[in-house]
């Protein structure tokens, strides 16, 4: 089986793409897995170091893949995809009609085949300080860390139910995946990091909020306790683009599970490179 690829946390850059799209061309991998993150957010709009398209999606990331498509033909990638908490909901339509040009295949709270193995996707990130809150839910219940916006403020793009804001968890969605024979045989893409993992450490050291600690772990107790209890065979996370420098580790395990972290807080493209058949052997490539 050929090497699959992970990146995440690309937030719009159109440098990273463009060397993603030619490490796909050159090494010609079986599956190339994005975690979310993936458009310009507000702030890089505004800046004068690089100009977007109106219509990144359609203007940029779909004329990009479908010409590398067109030059691989039957050496084209599965390309499965989420989207992250900086990512605008309004978009989600946008990915799932350009699937229909077969360039990839939008996987949140779905599931897909790829030679022996099922690839999960789930983008929902715990509550964050952040105020858009198109891919926030509560994690394990009602509970918010210091400094953090709950899901029921903030903004939207997309129109939620009040009880799905209020109820919804991220243990309440893993809990619903039921069982499976072969636990082994998945391979889970998140954009949250489990928490309290090498994958999960924030620049947050020393920072207060009315006099109480803020917690430099902010990842998902949910996904953590997920991954204990089920031993998925391969986990991706994104997110916190600071915790590989902080830990000095983009990889971790949890008991069976081998856990990867491409985020990355450089310029440069961070792809992690892994086969299923084989992922202690993973690398960490940086470009």
């Amino acid at each position: 089986m050929a090497d699959w690829f992970f990146v995440t946390d690309i937030h719009g850059s159109t440098s990273r793409f463009r060397k993603l799209i030619e490490r796909i061309s050159i090494d010609k991998p079986q599956a190339v897995l994005l975690g979310g993150d993936l458009l310009p957010h507000g702030l890089a709009r505004r800046s004068q170091t690089e100009q977007y398209p109106d219509d990144f999606v359609n203007d940029f990331m779909v004329t990009e893949f479908a010409r590398i498509k067109q030059s691989m033909r039957e050496d084209y990638p599965r390309v499965l995809l989420i989207l992250g908490n900086d990512d605008p909901r309004s978009e989600e339509a946008t990915f799932v009609e350009a699937e229909k040009t077969g360039i990839w295949e939008y996987i949140n709270e779905n599931w897909v085949t790829v030679g022996a193995y099922r690839v999960y996707g789930y983008a929902y990130v715990p509550p964050s300080p952040f105020l858009l809150k198109d891919w926030e839910k509560y994690d394990v219940s009602r509970f918010i860390d210091p400094g953090c916006v709950s899901p029921e403020e903030g903004t939207r793009t997309v129109p939620v139910s009040d009880r799905e804001i209020r109820h919804a968890t991220i243990k309440k969605d893993l809990d619903a995946l039921g069982e499976l024979d072969d636990w082994r045989k998945t391979i889970f893409l998140f954009h949250t990091p489990p928490y309290k993992t090498n994958l999960d450490r924030a620049a947050l050291d020393g920072m207060t909020v009315d006099h109480v600690p803020v917690d430099v772990y902010v990842g998902s107790i949910a996904v953590r306790e997920f991954i204990e209890n089920r031993q998925p065979l391969v986990t991706l996370h994104g997110h916190i683009h600071e915790s590989t420098r902080l830990t000095g580790q983009w990889q971790d395990r949890l008991a069976e599970t081998y856990m990867f972290n491409a985020a990355h807080d450089g310029p440069e493209l961070a792809i992690v490179r892994f086969n299923p058949d084989n992922p202690s052997e993973a690398r960490r490539i940086i470009i």
